[in-house]
């Protein structure tokens, strides 16, 4: 549980760091970036599985970069449902979930060898 919410915390500070590298998202706040890296957790784990069985054919044409159309559409999703989290365009949603992304298997890197709450 200590871990989830670790990752929870790194991963809105992750949001922060990507609206400080890339203009093309902004978040208000560190509470706003809370609230958006919960509903980007939540969709990537309720939604993003059944797009991805819709879209396995076109996965697999494309050899796997349809993909990243998936993962920047949650991530899209997640600004018009959260109030001060502002993605600009499309284009914008493929590459803040890129840098996204990678801060993400940094921190899951990061907090796979720690024994919190055992």
């Amino acid at each position: 549980m200590l871990k989830l919410l670790l990752k929870w915390l790194l991963s809105a500070m992750a949001l922060l760091a990507v609206t400080s590298l890339y203009s093309g998202v902004h978040v208000a706040s560190f509470a706003t970036a809370m609230w958006a890296a919960l509903v980007i957790g939540l969709l990537n784990t309720l939604v993003r599985p059944i797009l991805f069985v819709l879209t396995l054919p076109v996965t697999l044409l494309t050899l796997g970069l349809f993909f990243f159309i998936l993962n920047a559409a949650m991530f899209y999703a997640a600004s018009g449902l959260i109030d001060g989290f502002v993605v600009r365009s499309f284009g914008a949603a493929i590459i803040g979930s890129i840098l996204y992304s990678l801060a993400g298997v940094i921190i899951d890197t990061a907090l796979e060898g720690l024994r919190l709450g055992r």
